[in-house]
This record gives C-alpha cells, structure tokens and sequence, in this order.
C-alpha cells in the first residue's frame, strides 16, 4: 500500500515547493506591476483603513456581519467552547452509531475480470476444454465485453496463499470491458450478467471476480487456520465453513484450501525385513516409478522447442496400474523378490499441497461478498461467532487479506499521524513560544477529522483505510494554515497596538483574515469538488463523464479533504478567536489566581490563631 501510494505525497511536495517560490518571488513582483491602485479602488482603500485603523464593527457587509458574531463569541468563549466541544464530540459519537463502516481501498467500477470455472472428477483434457469453452462463448454473449481481448487459460487450479484460486479451479477466463463512452452498462452489471448467464450449467462452478484496482489482497474475505499438527485443521475448517455456508449471508464463491476427496495410497516399507532380501527404499522407489511416471533416464530438446523434453522409461500399459503394485518384483542380489514380502500397501486420504507460514501448517477459507455490502461487516460478524464457538483451541484463527491490510494501514496512518503532530507542534511552539496558542493550531485537526466522519454520513460512505485515511493525514497539515493565519496576526496586531483591549485586537484580526482565510478554503473546496462529486473530464472524447473509473479511484480521498476542510474553517472562523480570548476572561482569571488567593490568606490565618491564644 505504501509503494502505491508514494506517488501522491511526492507530487505534493514538489507542488508545494513551487507554490512557495512563487508565493515568495513571483507573487510580489507581479502584483507590484499589475497590481496597482486606481481611482476605482477608493471603497476598498476605505475599507482597508477601517480594518487596519477603524473599527471593523461598523463595516457592511459579510465582513461586518463576521466581526460582530465574533465580538459576540469572545464575550461567550466558556459558551463558545462548550458548544464546541458539544458540536465535536456529536459528530464523532454520531459516526460511530450511523458510520456504514470500513473499507481497504476505492470501490470503483471494474474494466478487468477474471471468470474461474470450477469442477471435481477425473477430467480429461478434452473434457475441461469443452467445459471452459461453453463458460466462454457465454460470457462472449454479453454486450460490453471486448471479445478479441479476452484470453483463457485451462488447468491450473490450487496453489498457496490467499491470492490463489481454488483447488478444483479447471479454467480461467480473463475479460476486458469497452470504454465507458462505448457501452450502456456498468462494469458491474456486466460481471452480474456474466454470472446470471453461467448459473444454469450444471456440473461445474463459475466464480466471477473483478480485478482489483489497488494493492491485491484477493478476495475481500480470508480466514487463516494455522497449527502445528496439520490433522488438527480439516476438521476445524470443515466446521467453519458449514457455519458460513449455513448462516452468514451475502457471501458467495466461498472457497477452501483443503484438499479434493479422494484417495492416495502411500508404500510403507518394512527396513528390517528388506535386509533381509538384500533391498532399500532407493530399489522400492524406482520400481514404483516403472508403474506410475516412469524413471527419467536422459532429456532431449527437439529442434523446434525452446525447453527439452523428459527421456522416461516405464512398463508397458498393461503391466501398469494399482494391482501392478501388489505383483511388482525388484531386482536385488538374491534375484527377483517381490516388493510384497517387505511393502505395504495403505490407502489414505489425498494430500493436494502443505503449506506452511513461519513454520506452521496453514489453511484457508476465502469468499467474495454480494454488490453493496462491506466485508468489514462480514468479517466482524463471522469473529463474533468464533469468539463463542466450541473449536479446538490448538488451531489459531486469523483474518487475512484485504482485513489484514487494512488493520496493517490503519495502524500505520495513526503513527503518521501523530508524528506529524508532534513535528508540527515542535515547530509552532519554536515560532509562537506559546503551548498554549500551539495547541490551538492543531485542535483544527480534530475539527478537520470531525468533518471527514460528518461527510461520510451525509455520502453514506464506507471509511476507505487507504483514501480516507490519508485525506485525514494530508488534512492536518491544511488546516492549520488558517490558525497560523489567525494566531499570527493576533500576535502582530496586540504589538503594534498596546492600547486595545483583547476583544478589540481578536474581532480586528478576524475582520482582516476573513476573507484570505475563506478564499482559500473555497479554492481548494472548489477545486476538488467535481473530483468529489464523482465528475470528470474526457478531453478526448470532449465529455464531461459521470462516474468515471478515474475519478472514482479518488472520491474518497477528494470527499475527505472538502468535507473535513469546510468543516473545520467554519469552526475555526468562530472557534478560535474565542479561545485566544478564553484565557484572559474573568472567570478563567480568578480560577488561574485562586490557589495564590489561598495562598495569601492562609499566613493571615495562622497570626490571628496566635493573637487569639496569647
């Protein structure tokens, strides 16, 4: 996820340098050649000076209006905080009761599919291929899919790992999707008519999947059985799957990795017996290759093949087989003995692959989720039962895959965002000399934060780990641009102007930094809006598309930054004035001086105590 996402802050970074450049440099220069005053400008020249020299109470306007509530705030900051706090608090208790939960990554419509056709049984190769080929031609009659891109693959099935197909899996067929200016449908409509349209064949089962857009994960739900004793997970896994296949909903193309039914037969060798005949398992083992693979004896390469071909000699085919291995005979220095007098034969249940992770023997269950639901509610629900369930202790149980990853970026994001507090707040308190104004500044990220969860209410949105949560990192190095704003020109103005009462100085600063803070709020709301709304632009086509697989990529991650960053200047504007006004208020003062007030009066009631006993 890292490695995805690295792109992002990187063109940040080299956009923010030149933005300062130009801020610094070329914004000046520029402005003293274009920017010049008129004898059109005389109004706002007026109302400059009544901000820098007048009072800002009496101007028209949305400016007027602003310094007003905000002289009214400052006089209520213990009022102003409460509310606050109240308004803070509410949205996250809100999010947490009506939130739709979480994802890994964007949700966007597929251009890629992968369709997996599953079948049991001793199948020949022409018998797969004819059963693969029907999955095919009826996907290939599905409008929207582009048929000369479309590849299929036979065979294959199994593997390890949670990013590998099932172990029945006898064909993969591979599709791609027209452009969207050139189809009617949605990409997941068309995945559900393919799986609407391979329903009905009897014998086999189709797993439709899109291709994952982000870091792979797999499927969206993975349940990991590790132990061990490897004869301890069948059963454990059996018991798991009956429950979901029974009771949880809104799963499908639910899979296992536990072997096929059938049987292996394995040759126990008896080693003390065999010395007596003169034979070991080496003599055992190459005989038995005779009657199965044969023995490889040499390699040859033809002249038009790039690999060579294995040279193997075995039995002819009627002296092959299972009874074969009950009459095979070796060849030892007391001549021809047959392998039953020291070899026996046992059945047992088929192995298809062991696979182990940091030594212990592991199995999985995986499954798809239906249109709509989030796997992050599947997985909490099927925890819920195991958490209850009579299962046998010496199995671990885990999540893994897209739970995994995101438990994994969730926990990452809290590291990133607490270290850029930190060095955010080790710089402010280098520059302001005041905690207390520099904790201010970054109480705009718990507001920010506030307005990321209020949006995903008002959107019925899932919290993308991956989007979401770095819209909420990249957001706290944001707001506190207009705090510093705020707290800079507080400080200038309370300088320059000893004679002001507090009020007078915060409700002066607001007047003056209304409008460059709102302008650059709404400059970059604006900006990221059509990103937000899930518009974007074809310039090839010459199109304004809605929905569009670019832009829903980034909805989250534009959704998180206008929702968090409106929110939070709207209580900044108001906020934050009232809490620099909030220490220097009459009851903060006398709560401050209290403990001297206690102080003083203690030694004056000691000398009366001694007056009195004297």
């Amino acid at each position: 996820a890292g490695k995805f996402m690295r792109y992002l802050p990187v063109t940040v970074f080299f956009v923010l340098t030149g933005s300062l450049l130009y801020a610094l440099i070329f914004g000046p220069t520029i402005g003293s050649l274009f920017g010049r005053p008129s004898a059109k400008d005389e109004r706002s020249r007026r109302t400059l000076v009544q901000l820098e020299e007048g009072d800002p109470l009496r101007l028209p306007g949305f400016t007027g209006l602003y310094a007003r509530i905000l002289a009214f705030t400052c006089r209520n900051a213990g009022f102003t905080l409460l509310a606050t706090v109240l308004v803070l608090v509410g949205s996250f208790m809100a999010y947490g009761q009506y939130g739709r939960g979480m994802t890994f990554f964007s949700d966007t419509d597929p251009s890629f599919a992968r369709v997996a056709v599953r079948a049991q049984g001793n199948l020949s190769a022409a018998e797969i291929f004819a059963l693969v080929s029907e999955v095919e031609d009826r996907v290939l009659e599905i409008p929207g899919i582009k048929s000369a891109n479309m590849w299929t693959t036979f065979g294959g099935g199994g593997g390890g790992g949670p990013m590998s197909t099932a172990a029945d899996t006898v064909g993969l067929v591979f599709l791609e999707m027209h452009e969207q200016s050139e189809r009617r449908l949605t990409g997941r409509e068309i995945l559900e008519q393919a799986r609407a349209a391979t329903e009905s064949l009897a014998g086999i089962t189709v797993e439709v999947q899109k291709m994952e857009q982000g870091p792979p994960v797999g499927k969206p739900v993975q349940i990991q059985f590790s132990s061990q004793d490897a004869d301890l997970l069948p059963p454990v896994v059996k018991a798991v799957r009956e429950h979901i296949d029974a009771n949880v909903s809104d799963l499908r193309d639910v899979d296992d990795t536990r072997s096929l039914p059938g049987v292996e037969w394995r040759l126990a060798v008896d080693r003390a017996q065999a010395a007596l005949y003169n034979a070991d398992v080496s003599l055992v083992g190459t005989a038995v290759q005779l009657v199965t693979n044969g023995v490889k004896v040499g390699e040859y390469r033809p002249d038009s093949a790039e690999d060579a071909v294995d040279i193997r000699v075995r039995y002819p085919t009627s002296a092959r087989g299972l009874n074969a291995l009950d009459e095979l005979k070796i060849a030892t220095a007391n001549g021809l003995v047959p392998i039953s007098n020291f070899v026996e034969r046992r059945p047992a249940e088929n192995v298809a692959s062991i696979e182990r992770i940091d030594g212990r023997v592991v199995k999985f269950i995986r499954a798809d989720v239906a249109p709509g639901v989030l796997a992050d509610a599947k997985v909490k629900e099927i925890q819920s039962w195991l958490d209850d369930a009579d299962l046998d202790p010496r199995v671990d149980i885990e999540f893994r895959g897209a739970n995994e990853e995101q438990a994994d970026s969730m926990a990452f994001i809290m590291v990133a965002m607490m270290a850029s507090l930190l060095l955010m707040f080790v710089l402010l308190v280098t520059q302001f000399n005041s905690l207390y104004q520099s904790a201010l500044i970054l109480v705009a990220v718990v507001m920010s934060t506030a307005g990321v969860l209020l949006g995903l209410l008002v959107t019925n949105s899932p919290f993308s780990a991956i989007l979401t949560g770095v819209g909420v990192v990249a957001l706290a190095g944001i707001v506190v641009n207009n705090n510093i704003v705020l707290i800079d020109t507080y400080n200038h103005i309370r300088r320059q102007h000893p004679e002001l009462d507090q009020i007078a100085v915060i409700v002066r600063t607001g007047a003056q930094r209304f409008r460059p803070v709102l302008l650059t709020t709404v400059t970059t709301v604006f900006g990221l809006l059509p990103l937000a709304s899930h518009f974007s632009i074809d310039f090839i086509n010459r199109a304004i598309v809605y929905g569009g697989q670019l832009s829903a990529f980034w909805v989250p991650l534009a959704q998180a930054i206008v929702s968090g960053l409106t929110f939070a200047t709207l209580l900044t504007l108001v906020a934050t004035p009232a809490m620099l006004a909030l220490p220097n208020r009459p009851y903060v003062l006398a709560i401050r001086h209290l403990p001297r007030t206690i102080a003083g009066l203690l030694p004056n009631r000691a000398a009366a105590a001694t007056t009195a006993g004297g």
